[in-house]
């Protein structure tokens, strides 16, 4: 239901116009649930995935194009190892899908999530995948009975999730505050 709504708020239906993938190629590529993501593009496929698994160095390369700086491999193998919810973005190819976005939440698991590490490449940045990518996030978190919802991010981009209903924290620094109803 979250899902549709953030869809209807760009003020089109993409349902007609989003190519789609048969579903045993769906599964057999991006695993158990994944999706497709709705977009404007006539000839290209996104999916979204919780269990297809990362590259490491094209997970770097991602954070990377977005100004991060580098993390140790290890440790982000651990980070992610450790995470409730790890969410590929993928521009679909049937040889070579690319990792076009990516976000992961860590937390109990039963009440409490924090989501972290979102990211969209610049080449994708501002055709409605991070907002996409967040309305699944927060989707797959009230799936599992999450209740409340914290998000940490950078400044530079906190209008962003201003404008999805996030609340500053009160430093009005880099966390946010999502409450599932």
């Amino acid at each position: 239901m979250i899902f549709n709504k953030a869809l209807n708020s760009f003020g089109q239906d993409w349902s007609n116009k989003t190519p789609s993938l048969k579903k045993d190629i769906l599964e057999k590529m991006y695993g158990h649930r994944a999706s497709i993501c709705p977009s404007a593009s006539i000839d290209k496929i996104f999916v979204f995935s919780r269990s297809r698994p990362f590259d490491l160095i094209e997970l770097e390369q991602l954070l990377q194009s977005v100004g991060w700086s580098q993390r140790p491999l290890r440790r982000v193998r651990r980070a992610l190892d450790h995470s409730l919810i790890k969410v590929g973005l993928w521009r679909h190819d049937p040889k070579f899908p690319r990792l076009v976005g990516f976000a992961r939440c860590t937390g109990d698991g039963i009440l409490e999530a924090t989501i972290w590490d979102v990211a969209i490449t610049p080449v994708y940045q501002n055709q409605g995948f991070g907002k996409k990518l967040m309305v699944y996030m927060i989707q797959s978190l009230k799936e599992t009975g999450i209740k409340r919802i914290t998000l940490f991010a950078d400044p530079g981009v906190i209008s962003f999730y201003k404008s999805q209903g996030w609340t500053l924290e009160p430093n009005g620094q880099s966390c946010a505050f999502w409450y599932a109803n």
